[in-house]
């Protein structure tokens, strides 16, 4: 072979490994720009008083209620007789306190599965209970990562904390650290706050001669923010309303009967253990099932439908443990118990839920067609009012627990074997609220099916569904 064919030939096969290279590189590069998931959900848990969500539709913000799934791009905020809480996928929780907003920045998936979240407080008082975990194997172990951005600062959690964060003004903001440690790093630098400690930061002032490259005769050295670290921290009126969410989760997050569903989500577990019982039937296995239901009551008949971008229309339920049940599993009707939950589908986050072996005249609201506002089934959705008008509550047959505010009542299981011998509705005594603003005016009846004047209140909206199971 000649030298000019031999160099021809090494040419092509050359051209050819190149170009094999080159789609190598941009498939390598596609992964990789794909690597994080956008696919997280996070629920809406808990809605005190005026609540707004901006669910990224373009519609700007709407009335909020419980059990609203919350994605990347949503905003929440409180009125000064609100407060909100959103629960992660693995129970760990972002509090709101009244005149707050929170933007949702980033809900994401990294490579090893694990939680990258990141929120940015726009305005006032915002509290953090963390339990991140870690993924992968024990040399190259990545974890959960939750970052909390407010003006100019930026606060990393990687391990356990549980924190509160005050953007009082422009130019002034307050750390306090309740459990674990956290690190905070902006213009004024990096630092490290442990627990039982606070830091104050003074935000330095925006002057544009300083930020203006083409003002040099004007030009100053830009200011950076201050800060100021203390071995202990002050109290906020929504401290003891924090402490009783953290109470109530730390108590029945892991209860005996909840444990053993082996769910890999501990968002909504709570609220399960609280509000119901796990138990095994003959032929449907480990199932779950509410306190204060009938033969007659449908896990259907109350809730709504929300319109979310990319996804269309998501059934929500109107109960205060209507979120695992809803979104994983299936509801199955088993004869003589009636309608239970079977845990199950972990893989698969269900926009509709999933019916299993229902009666034949059930009918299953159908998700709307068209449109993009909130529709009401039944006694629709549901927000507790802003302050309990009385310290008594009266619990209905049939009612599943809508009115029952969490943690509000104790031994709740006890009162549900008092209904089940005596089908009658109950009046017992709620624990005290836990609010610094002013006692809102009660709310009225909703109906045969509807709560005390101290109950969940389910809120109107301009559509409502006719379908009634």
């Amino acid at each position: 072979m000649s030298i000019a064919k031999f160099g021809k030939k090494c040419g092509k096969e050359l051209g050819k490994t190149l170009a094999i290279c080159a789609v190598l590189a941009a498939a390598f590069l596609t992964v990789s720009a794909s690597a994080e998931s956008k696919a997280r959900i996070v629920r809406l848990s808990e809605v005190e008083g005026t609540v707004q969500l901006d669910r990224a539709t373009g519609d700007g913000f709407d009335k909020a209620f419980i059990n609203l799934p919350v994605i990347e791009g949503c905003k929440l905020k409180t009125g000064k007789d609100g407060r909100a809480e959103v629960e992660f996928e693995d129970g760990s929780a972002l509090r709101l306190a009244p005149d707050t907003e929170v933007d949702f920045t980033h809900l994401a998936l990294g490579d090893d599965g694990q939680k990258l979240s990141a929120a940015q407080l726009v305005s006032g008082t915002v509290y953090a209970d963390l339990h991140p975990k870690t993924y992968g194997k024990d040399k190259e172990k990545t974890g959960d990562q939750f970052q909390l951005n407010f003006a100019r600062e930026s606060v990393t959690v990687s391990d356990a904390a549980h924190f509160r964060v005050e953007l009082g003004s422009a130019s002034k903001a307050t750390v306090a650290v309740f459990k674990g440690k956290l690190s905070a790093t902006g213009p004024s630098g990096q630092f490290e706050l442990a627990e039982k400690h606070s830091a104050t930061l003074a935000f330095a002032k925006d002057d544009a001669a300083n930020h203006d490259p083409a003002n040099n005769a004007a030009a100053k050295p830009a200011r950076s923010d201050a800060f100021v670290l203390a071995k202990n921290y002050d109290d906020d009126p929504s401290d003891a309303w924090d402490r009783h969410q953290t109470e109530y989760h730390d108590r029945y997050a892991t209860a005996a009967g909840g444990a053993s569903i082996a769910s890999p989500y501990a968002y909504g577990m709570s609220d399960l253990n609280y509000y119901g019982n796990f138990m095994t039937v003959p032929g449907f296995g480990n199932v779950w099932q509410p306190y204060f239901i009938g033969s007659n009551w449908s896990p259907f008949q109350d809730g709504g439908f929300a319109f979310y971008p990319g996804a269309g229309y998501m059934f929500v339920s109107g109960y205060p443990w209507g979120w695992m049940p809803y979104n994983y599993g299936a509801w199955a009707y088993a004869p003589v118990y009636g309608w239970v939950w079977q845990p199950g589908n972990w893989n698969t986050w269900n926009a509709l839920p999933m019916v299993v072996n229902a009666p034949a005249k059930m009918i299953v609201p159908p998700a709307p067609a068209t449109g993009r506002k909130t529709v009401m089934v039944g006694l629709g959705l549901a927000a507790n009012p802003a302050g309990e008008a009385s310290r008594r509550l009266t619990i209905n047959p049939n009612s599943a627990g809508f009115g029952v505010p969490r943690g509000s009542v104790n031994h709740l299981d006890r009162l549900a074997k008092t209904m089940e011998r005596t089908p009658r509705s109950i009046v017992t005594t709620i624990a005290p609220p836990q609010q610094p603003f002013p006692v809102a005016s009660a709310v009225s009846g909703v109906g045969a099916r509807g709560t005390s004047p101290t109950g969940m209140a389910p809120t109107g909206s301009t559509h409502r569904s006719g379908v009634h199971p």
